[in-house]
């Protein structure tokens, strides 16, 4: 029989996916078919599933955890959120449609079968699945219809791990607030609960411990402390942006303005993890850094919406000031589209401004279609003579004069475009600075002498550590009957 368990939230960001990937490891180094499974995911970092369509790319690294191929069933609904109150909704790896938030909670009852078709799909040949929540359970006014958390625990009989975020401050109110607001239905689903980044000396919540007891009943699985090895893994959400910037003394200043729809924005780890790069996130009220050395706009899940509050930041001028200076400006998937001189929405597909001037940084313009390019991709470098490995995941075609200086080949075709005095290009792969010895050769060009080293190696190694601690921390007898 397929053992289950689902972690599950007292809030947002409390570290459900980065525990749900260490578990995941731990589970696999012990010889276990492991799979993780999350049935509702709002975050426009998506991945391309190897069965090839979107996923989160929580699940993408989770699985990666687990030493299996992704597949869109580990997360049959994504929401990516387009604007304030509305969002795409794509269903077992597809676009379902677009719904804003109250048009959602009347249409997640519908979904359920989807949820649940996937979810059995993930429990078959499986020794165990390991569930993530979505959000907090503690969220009543959305319990009726529920798909992400107690309303998936209960109708799939999968008993929940409450975890809370002792770092934010309040842990014991929020678990012991859990307790008191969720219907016994759903507090009967609580097996127990972990205390996640914890700083300092672990006996000093002992007392702690006892207070939850008290209040809820609820076992303590175990106390985490705050993971080292997880600043090395990918970051899901963007509330964590803030959290991402490093530091180089003396290192190349490597710029990202935070655009209010950022998306994939995990393409920047690789060189966040340089240590000859100061990786800076610009939010919104700031200037982007005069003396920066690159500048890297992102992905996008609203492109048109996007541009438009790039310009009420101040930051085209910042930029057409940076290309002025002679340095580099590389646009990756909706930043690519940025860099033209035009962006075309005819069908209206992001909203109702049918066209807005792009940056003119190249010489070419992109239309938006309703047909999403949804893809893994093998690709090359022209520029530096370097493979490369990665995903697209757009919508819109972008052509032009500075096409014909294509900068990458994806699968033998010509993709992108750079100027002709190659200092601002543009692509729709996202993984470029992935791939090694692509990395190594822009660092080089832009005088930081690098080493190099194995990204995708580095996450491996972080993901062997996270299991360690893990399973240094958290209660043997649990984890004895987890794992089996």
């Amino acid at each position: 029989m397929t053992r289950t368990i689902m972690l599950q939230g007292t809030g947002s960001d409390v570290g459900k996916t980065i525990l749900v990937a260490g578990l995941c490891r731990l589970a696999a180094s012990k010889g276990l078919k492991v799979r993780p499974f999350k049935p509702q995911n709002m975050s426009n970092n998506a991945a391309v599933s190897d069965d090839g369509g979107e996923i989160g790319r929580a699940q993408w690294l989770q699985a990666l955890a687990a030493r299996i191929p992704t597949s869109v069933h580990m997360n049959p609904v994504l929401l990516k959120p387009q604007t304030e109150t509305g969002s795409q909704i794509i269903v077992q790896g597809r676009v379902y449609g677009q719904a804003k938030g109250r048009d959602y909670q009347a249409l997640k009852p519908k979904l359920m079968s989807a949820v649940m078709e996937s979810f059995e799909t993930m429990r078959a040949g499986a020794d165990l699945v390991i569930v993530e929540g979505a959000g907090s359970p503690a969220e009543i006014n959305l319990r009726a219809g529920d798909i992400a958390n107690m309303g998936f625990a209960t109708r799939a009989n999968v008993p929940v791990v409450l975890v809370g975020d002792i770092d934010r401050g309040g842990v014991i109110a929020s678990l012991a607030g859990t307790h008191l607001i969720l219907p016994e239905e759903d507090r009967r689903m609580v097996s127990g609960y972990i205390i996640n980044k914890f700083r300092g000396d672990v006996s000093l919540f002992a007392d702690g411990i006892d207070a939850i007891g008290g209040f809820t009943g609820w076992s303590c699985h175990g106390v985490v402390p705050w993971l080292k090895a997880a600043r090395r893994l990918p970051a899901e959400d963007s509330v964590a942006l803030e959290r991402l910037t490093r530091k180089a003394e003396g290192g190349l200043k490597v710029a990202v303005p935070v655009l209010s729809r950022i998306a994939n924005f995990d393409d920047l780890d690789p060189l966040g993890a340089e240590p000859s790069v100061d990786l800076i996130f610009v939010p919104p009220g700031e200037r982007i850094p005069p003396d920066a050395g690159l500048i890297v706009l992102p992905g996008s899940k609203s492109t048109i919406g996007d541009l438009k509050d790039l310009r009420a930041q101040g930051w085209d001028r910042d930029i057409a000031a940076h290309v002025r200076r002679g340095c580099r400006v590389i646009g990756i998937c909706g930043g690519y589209q940025m860099l033209g001189r035009m962006v075309r929405d005819p069908q209206g597909i992001e909203g109702d401004l049918p066209e807005i001037e792009g940056l003119g940084l190249l010489d070419v313009e992109t239309e938006m279609a309703p047909e999403k390019t949804v893809r893994n991709t093998t690709a090359h470098s022209r520029e530096y003579d370097a493979p490369l490995h990665g995903y697209e995941i757009h919508l819109g075609v972008t052509e032009g004069p500075d096409c014909a200086h294509a900068p990458v080949f994806v699968d033998g075709r010509e993709e992108g475009a750079m100027s002709p005095d190659g200092k601002v290009m543009g692509t729709y792969l996202h993984g470029l600075f992935g791939s090694d010895a692509y990395r190594m050769a822009l660092l080089r060009s832009l005088g930081i002498d690098t080493p190099g080293f194995n990204y995708r190696q580095g996450v491996e190694d972080a993901l062997d550590d996270v299991a360690l601690e893990l399973e240094a921390v958290l209660s043997p007898r649990w984890l004895e009957g987890l794992m089996g």
